[in-house]
């Protein structure tokens, strides 16, 4: 049971961060303002959005094959994954921005991940 927790937890991380990385290459400017940073680049910078959009396609899609073929990994890859949110949690500090977002979106994140992995671990 702990672990099927677990795995859900994981989906969960999976289909919100590609949700997040699409939101980011679509449109990426509203999107941003939900990121925590006290000011946004300016608009002929927002090629970095993207990279984030793409950065989190990734991040959550490569956790999908683990789930079917290397469940055994699975625990180890999303550890290592869960110092994306981690990062993003200490880059949006650093620079002044929302320490509401950055523990409640961030941070929160990197949490479940930690979660997710205990859980399948010990499932």
């Amino acid at each position: 049971m702990l672990h099927t927790i677990g795995l859900v937890l994981v989906w969960i991380v999976c289909v919100g961060i590609i949700y997040i990385g699409t939101m980011y290459l679509l449109k990426n400017e509203p999107n941003a303002t939900g990121f925590g940073l006290p000011v946004l680049p300016a608009h002929d910078a927002r090629a970095w959005w993207q990279l984030k959009g793409v950065r989190d396609i990734g991040s959550g899609l490569v956790l999908v094959p683990m789930i079917f073929f290397e469940p055994d990994a699975l625990p180890w890859v999303v550890l290592v994954e869960a110092l994306i949110p981690l990062g993003d949690m200490l880059v949006v500090l650093g620079n002044g921005g929302s320490r509401a977002k950055a523990f409640g979106i961030h941070g929160l994140t990197a949490a479940v991940m930690l979660v997710a992995v205990v859980l399948l671990w010990v499932g």
